[in-house]
């Protein structure tokens, strides 16, 4: 039987990446997902043509597909998201948190309005989409999950990406404290942490040799992982398998949290 046969999974920035990557593999264990995308004018329409090409590979693993147009920083628009699904649906078992964006610029050219942003979609988002998929829990009766997509910067700085480092920092407490707080109501929060990933979103440096050797030197294992190795880890937590893990970050991220540069030994012998 497929971990997660029947149920029904919402995923945020599932348009892409890793968000993209976890739709399919959730289809792969049986769920039947919604996808959630949010961009405007000719970004709108070839974001909804890579929405639809994942949405005919889920369909061909026998699962149903959904697509909803939403920016998960204004609560409204959440709202009106969860209710398009749930009337279609008539439930949601799974959550993840996967929207997110990022801006690069040293801390002392950092406009206001970007960091302010960048934490909009993906802290408040991450709340607003929390919450929501919360109150369908409690009211349902049944429990459920929330994964969120945080990353190793929840506890690695991120020199120049201040608000993107500040955002993951918040989103490991948002995890913890969800998490204890529901705890006894049969909703498990947790959260996964990728490292260095080939996306779309870090192409600056995936289609540069140089610039991707300079990244992989970092890391432990010696290579950049894919999404469908960070979307394993959340069919994993999603389901039954994880049963009594609520709480936790899992990091998946090939060795980077365990201080690489110091794989050798620096410290004066004995």
């Amino acid at each position: 039987m497929k971990r997660l046969d029947g149920r029904y999974a919402l995923v945020t920035g599932g348009s892409t990446g890793i968000g993209r990557a976890i739709a399919i593999r959730f289809a792969q264990e049986g769920a039947n997902v919604a996808i959630n995308y949010h961009s405007s004018g000719e970004e709108a329409e070839l974001t909804r043509e890579e929405v639809e090409t994942a949405c005919s590979t889920i369909r061909e693993y026998g699962c149903e597909e959904m697509v909803v147009q939403a920016n998960v920083a204004r609560e409204d628009d959440v709202q009106a998201m969860f209710a398009r699904v749930l009337d279609a649906w008539g439930r949601i078992d799974i959550l993840v948190n996967n929207a997110g964006i990022q801006k690069a610029a040293p801390t002392e050219d950092m406009s206001v309005s970007d960091y302010d942003k960048v934490l909009a979609v993906n802290l408040r988002g991450s709340f607003l989409c929390a919450r929501e998929a919360i109150r369908h829990f409690l009211a349902r009766g049944q429990g459920g999950v929330i994964i969120n997509d945080s990353s190793v910067h929840q506890i690695i700085p991120k020199p120049t990406f201040t608000p993107y480092a500040v955002s993951k920092a918040g989103m490991g407490n948002l995890t913890r404290t969800l998490a204890l707080e529901y705890a006894g109501r049969g909703i498990r929060v947790n959260a996964v942490g990728p490292g260095a990933i080939a996306t779309p979103m870090n192409k600056a440096w995936v289609e540069d040799p140089e610039k991707k050797a300079e990244v992989e030197s970092h890391i432990p294992i010696g290579r950049a992982g894919t999404p469908e190795e960070i979307a394993a880890v959340f069919a994993f937590l999603a389901s039954d398998d994880a049963s009594y893990i609520t709480g936790q970050t899992v990091y998946a991220c090939g060795g980077l949290t365990l201080y690489p540069d110091f794989r050798t030994a620096w410290s004066s012998p004995d």
